[in-house]
Order: structure tokens, then sequence, then C-alpha cells
């Protein structure tokens, strides 16, 4: 199961479908307000997000999954975690955080807030997802129509909600109760959340892996999907759910 970044929808795990599906149910969701779920409500809080992702999961029969989330996603999947364990086989956060507020200065979390609001506030009906620091370098040539209808399809009120919610959330009391296996996937030049708050992951889930993946930014299943692919593949096949 996978959980997508904030501004953009399932499409952006295609290169993961293309590859895991040979060996994987793979699932990958439209939260509220993204790709063709409905509006996200007003006042829609992150135990929502987790509380929607749950029934999702509950609704497929999945049973017990890999529960992987990237960035904003990651934030998502570890509220899932939080309210539902008995849902969560293993846990994959890449290139995330635990909430902005857990994981970086306050000064970082407004100027992050106040950047996005401009952005939108400046293109109304638009969304930029190749802002600075989601790619190590140019974003790749082969997903930039991706990438754009992503970002066509965006609704900002869905973008401010998620990005509330980010900078209010801090999530660190949670991290060192984490029972099952965890991998975190960075890319080594990751501006957003860079490697300092996966050493953070690192030294305070019990039992986790840290892969990093070189050359490769916020983006990493992007920028680099051969790689995050095999990360996946490896640990996903040591640490195969009770139930399928």
């Amino acid at each position: 199961m996978f959980a997508h970044g904030a501004g953009d929808d399932s499409r952006a795990w295609q290169p993961q479908f293309a590859t895991l599906a040979d060996s994987f149910t793979v699932v990958a969701w439209d939260e509220p307000g993204a790709g063709r779920s409905s509006d996200v409500p007003v006042d829609f809080g992150l135990a929502d997000y987790a509380r929607c992702l749950a029934a999702v999961i509950d609704a497929l029969g999945l049973g017990q999954a890999h529960v992987a989330g990237l960035s904003w996603g990651g934030t998502v999947v570890q509220e899932l975690y939080r309210h539902h364990p008995e849902l969560v086989a293993t846990l994959i956060l890449a290139d995330t955080y635990a909430g902005w507020k857990g994981s970086l200065p306050e000064d970082e979390v407004r100027v992050r807030v106040k950047g996005a609001e401009e952005m939108l506030a400046a293109a109304p009906g638009t969304f930029n997802p190749t802002l600075p620091g989601l790619f190590a370098g140019d974003p790749p040539s082969e997903f930039l129509s991706l990438l754009e209808d992503m970002a066509a399809d965006v609704r900002p009120h869905s973008v401010r909600n998620a990005l509330r919610v980010m900078a209010e959330t801090d999530q660190r009391d949670l991290l060192s109760r984490i029972a099952v296996p965890t991998l975190l996937i960075w890319g080594e030049l990751d501006a957003r959340s860079p490697l300092t708050v996966a050493r953070q992951f690192e030294e305070a889930i019990p039992n986790t892996k840290l892969t990093v993946i070189p050359g490769a930014g916020h983006m990493s299943n992007l920028e680099r999907p051969k790689q995050f692919n095999d990360a996946v593949r490896e640990f996903c096949r040591a640490h195969a759910p009770r139930s399928a």
C-alpha cells in the first residue's frame, strides 16, 4: 500500500506499479482531496487521513500490509500505525517527516508554509510539483508529463489542508513505539527532508534499516526508481506478512 506526497496522487507510484506488481499486490490510494477521491472536508485532521487509509486497506481485504509513504504520505502512514497497528506488517518511510513540527526547525516550517501559500495564491488551480528541492537535478524527463498531469489536477484547498496538518504535527512520541520492521529510504541529496532527519528516524525506531539512494533528491521513487524498487522488493520479501 503506497501513500503519496502532498500535491501528488496515486499516479506518483507508476514506476513501482510497473515493476513490483510481478511479485506483490500493489495498491496506491488517492487520499481525500487528491486524484479521483472526493474533496477533503474542512478541518480534516491527520487521524482522519489515517482512518480513511485504514478503511481502504480493510475494504480491499489486504490483511496485514506492507505500508509505504513518501514525504507527507510517510507522515500519514505513521499515523495509520498509531491508530491501526493491526493492519501494518511493515512500514516503509521514504524521504518523510515525523510531521514538519517534529522534524524541522520552527523557522523552516514557517518559511515552507508561507512559500506554498504564495505559490498557490499566485496561480490558482495549479501547483508546481517540481519546486526546488524535490529532485537533486532536473526532473526525470520520462516523468515530466506525469508530473504535469498531476499538477493540473491539484486542488489548492487539499494542498493547504495537508500543509496545515503537516506544520502542526509532531510524531516523535510514536517513533520509539513502532514495533514492526521499518525500512527508511532516503535520497542522498534530499533538500526537503535531509539525511539528518533520516538519522533521527533510524535512532528512534527500534527495528529499522536505512537505505540511502545516491544522487537522489526528495522524490527518490521517481528519480531513482530501480534503486527504490530494489530496496522495497528485498525488504518486503524478507518480512512477509502473516496473512496475505
